[in-house]
């Protein structure tokens, strides 16, 4: 068959084939950098990775455009293009993201509203059969000879500080994790996805360890310090791993063949992990978007529930809803904003886009942006639909019977702080104010200001882990003027309601915090305790020098009492 829906499918194809050398070829190099110690290239080629989808596509299309002129939009071609595609995409190593990149591409020149099988591939990935990739599997009589074998098959351009040391305390970690579970018989095997998984400083060699009838997921995080390579942690509970792979993190940069064997292993290991999720953990956000929506779908024909209101405090920014089973919430922009609120729509979208492309420092919550998803009307809270055509029209339409959300932030649903510290029992509401302060630390090392720093901006997570999830006010610590509170001899100035001295756009005063938390009682007491720098120009100007110098800081995606004795380098943070 010749004609425009074959040249559609070919061009298509190849914009999507040089998207996937694009992307390896990034990945790939990331085993160079961390051999370099080059912190920042590794962390560069991490954002363009990120690009890479969005310029595949513009490149088809501007293509295509250049070659179908006014023909471009003929729905029939595309129905045929799709036939093309699919038989040409069949073998093809990574079928499902070729599936998400086509419909993309439709997307784009038809000006899709909702879906339309006809010209889009809308069936779920279960209907294609997912592999299991070729693993390392070691296997000896001692597992600190195990683990050494293991870790020796990975190479990573460096020398190692002090091996024999580092296996014999993993070794220990091990077996002690697995006595913990009620497991005392020998771990004997261990097996590995064969790539490393890079990100931020580290290297992490992913797979599971098993001891008689028990198996459980491992992660061995490998730093490269200025004298070698050292193992910093051995994660073997669940709990870490997932931690570890968390929605609140950038994605790693793991070389693999076929994407959808990775994700596959990668859920055997984390059952409870979505693979809208391990999709975009891995790089492949489209994708986990495309995952994210089909598994939406799925909810709500099952559950048959309806949108309402999500918990919290109402947004002047965002309108936000869930599904009361959902694991989900959905915020859409009002179209305006009261005082004091200064922001823009522009502006706003433009914080998110940051977060997309930032470090998110296990603190910020990952976003997948839709545009025109349709719903019924009755799928809707009657309260909720009036607010949304009343305050977010821009957003927000009704056509007959159908809701159109044509911009929408979809995030993973978080308990609010607020809420979190009135409902948990002392140990938990303390233990959350320490990890609120560790939150706001850890935002700023990796360059980030929350700017609104109250409880309700921020969440708790299924593993008790404060989140920042309220980007309108958010910017760079870099861009931010720190500065003490001026003095002043007059009292007329201290009572005044106005400031009385000059403001600047980006002024920020450090212990004017204290005034606006919203802490009181025993839990502000709890935060002065252990994190009172917070409320002083120092700790913010010390973050900006450390920045500015170019030096990339490590925050640690597991706890200290996880790190090994061998240790890891001064100066790093734990998140």
């Amino acid at each position: 068959m010749s004609g425009p829906g074959r040249f559609i499918a070919q061009t298509v194809l190849a914009s999507f084939d040089d998207y996937c050398q694009h992307f390896a070829e990034l990945t790939q190099n990331a085993s160079r950098r961390f051999g370099a110690r080059d912190w920042q290239g590794l962390q560069e080629d991490a954002a363009q990775r990120l690009e890479l989808y969005n310029v595949a596509v513009d490149a088809a299309v501007d293509c295509l455009a250049s070659r179908l002129d006014s023909g471009m939009e003929d729905h029939a071609a595309w129905e045929r293009a799709r036939g093309v595609y699919r038989n040409a995409i069949v073998d093809h190593p990574s079928i499902e993201i070729g599936k998400t990149f086509f419909s993309s591409v439709t997307r784009r020149v038809l000006k899709t509203e909702g879906t339309d099988p006809a010209v889009e591939f809308t069936d779920d990935a279960s209907a294609f059969p997912h592999g299991e990739p070729e693993l390392l599997d070691v296997e000896d009589t001692l597992l600190e000879d195990t683990l050494l074998s293991l870790l020796r098959l990975f190479d990573l351009g460096a020398t190692w500080q002090n091996l024999e040391r580092d296996v014999r305390l993993g070794a220990r970690e091990i077996e002690r994790r697995f006595a913990l579970h009620g497991q005392h018989e020998p771990v004997r095997r261990l097996e590995a996805f064969p790539s490393p998984f890079f990100r931020g400083r580290a290297a992490y060699i992913v797979g599971a360890a098993t001891s008689g009838g028990l198996t459980l997921p491992l992660a061995i995080a490998i730093h490269h310090t200025t004298r070698g390579l050292i193992v910093g942690a051995v994660l073997v509970e669940p709990d870490d791993i997932s931690v570890l792979f968390s929605y609140t993190r950038s994605s790693f940069l793991v070389a693999t063949a076929r994407p959808d064997e990775l994700v596959n292993y990668l859920q055997r290991l984390m059952p409870h992990r979505k693979p809208a999720e391990l999709y975009t953990t891995v790089g492949y956000n489209k994708h986990g978007k495309t995952e994210r929506y089909r598994d939406l779908r799925r909810h709500m024909a099952e559950s048959g529930e309806r949108f309402e209101y999500a918990r919290g405090v109402r947004g002047m920014v965002m309108i936000v809803f869930t599904l009361p089973g959902y694991d989900a919430v959905f915020k859409v922009i009002r179209d305006r904003f009261p005082y004091p609120k200064q922001t823009t729509r522009r502006q706003v979208m433009a914080k998110y886009r940051l977060v997309f492309r930032h470090d998110r420092a296990g603190r910020l919550i990952d976003a997948h942006e839709f545009e025109h998803m349709r719903f019924l009307r009755t799928q809707f809270a009657e309260g909720l639909l009036e607010e949304l055509l009343r305050e977010a029209a821009r957003s927000v339409t009704l056509d007959g019977d159908t809701v159109i959300l044509h911009h929408v932030y979809v995030e993973r649903k978080v308990v609010p702080l607020d809420i979190y510290l009135r409902e948990s029992n002392p140990i938990k509401a303390t233990a959350a104010m320490i990890d609120y302060g560790r939150a706001i630390k850890n935002l700023a090392l990796s360059d980030i200001f929350p700017g609104d720093m109250l409880l309700k901006n921020f969440g708790v997570t299924r593993s008790g882990r404060v989140v920042f999830y309220d980007y309108d006010e958010l910017s760079k610590v870099t861009y931010c003027n720190f500065r003490e509170m001026p003095e002043t001899q007059d009292p007329a100035d201290e009572m005044s309601a106005d400031p009385w001295f000059g403001v600047g756009e980006h002024d920020v005063f450090p212990e004017e915090f204290r005034n606006f938390l919203g802490v009181r009682g025993e839990l502000r007491a709890v935060l002065e305790q252990h994190h009172s720098d917070l409320f002083g120009v120092r700790f913010w100007q010390r973050v900006q020098d450390r920045i500015r110098s170019g030096e990339v800081i490590e925050i640690f995606p597991y706890e200290r009492s996880r790190r090994l004795g061998a240790g890891v380098r001064r100066g790093a943070r734990a998140s």
